[in-house]
């Protein structure tokens, strides 16, 4: 039995996975917000006592990143009261006698599809999340790809448009300035679309509004454009993709597929299978557990 930790900006979720990757239980808490980094840490102590009764070979922690892999530590963006917090020291205090192992979200997330979603025996996988953010990470030749700091697979990140428009991260046509949830919401609005998020945006796209369809074509193009640099930088031959605006579905992915056409031109790439994502909010905990596989 293993125990995994998943953390983002709003929630902090456990769960224990047993060796053949199957998610036994689960417990989640509100991340805190305006809080300091000992409340914030109350928080997954909790999460972690609701479903640890008995001994763990292991402990795999993903979280949003920055990460830093060499000290242990971590900076989400998104929970601002832990820069440079020492994660895997707490757990390790938290779990004793036992390995504890990090890695950011997207591999994470990448690593749950590959072993028990819809990643399975992919030799080279892009797994991504498009969400309110857009993250990712990397399997190559069957083997989680973490890089110099663990922060590989940063795929949100990836210039799609060199013009366009500011990027949190302090770039410019970023891919996830385009094509995630908020970003989408605010093109259609810009159109006259008055709806209130991204779920709404998807359920009218889904009902043929207009608007709300141009904005996920304009989306699914950048995210195509995207997925052909990786491929072609990486020789991928998988992309499963998940998150809460990729469950939009033919929405999305029907112009997705259309606009790989576009982009995927090398004949090594022409055949890259893009597929929704299986596990779901699972992904993350799965993925953790498979670090200590």
């Amino acid at each position: 039995m293993r125990l995994a930790i998943d953390i983002g900006g709003t929630k902090i979720a456990t769960g224990i996975v047993d060796d053949d990757g199957t998610l036994l239980r689960s417990a989640r808490q509100p991340t805190p917000r305006d809080a300091d980094p000992d409340q914030v840490w109350a928080a997954a102590e909790r999460a972690i006592a609701e479903v640890l009764d008995g001994p763990v070979s292991g402990v795999g922690i993903s979280s949003a990143g920055p990460i830093d892999l060499a000290g242990g530590t971590i900076s989400p963006v998104n929970i601002p009261a832990w820069r440079g917090f020492p994660v895997v020291d707490r757990v390790a205090a938290a779990v004793p006698g036992v390995p504890v192992r990090l890695a950011g979200d997207g591999l994470c997330m990448a690593l749950g599809e590959h072993w028990r979603g819809a990643g399975q025996g992919a030799e080279a996988l892009l797994g991504m999340v498009v969400s309110t953010g857009i993250g990712g990470g990397l399997v190559l030749d069957g083997r989680p790809y973490s890089g110099r700091t663990g922060n590989a697979g940063h795929v949100g990140h990836v210039v799609v448009d060199v013009d366009g428009p500011a990027c949190a991260c302090g770039g410019r046509g970023c891919v996830e300035a385009i094509a995630s949830g908020p970003h989408l919401v605010s093109l259609a609005r810009a159109q006259g679309w008055t709806g209130a998020d991204a779920k709404e945006l998807s359920d009218a796209a889904s009902a043929g509004d207009a608007v709300a369809l141009q904005a996920f074509r304009r989306g699914a193009r950048a995210v195509a454009a995207m997925i052909a640099s990786v491929a072609a930088v990486c020789d991928l031959d998988l992309v499963v993709i998940g998150g809460g605006v990729a469950q939009a579905g033919p929405v999305l992915f029907d112009p997705l597929h259309e606009a790989l056409g576009d982009y995927c031109g090398l004949s090594f790439v022409e055949g890259l299978r893009v597929v929704p994502a299986a596990l779901g909010g699972a992904a993350g905990l799965v993925g953790a557990a498979a670090l200590l596989r």
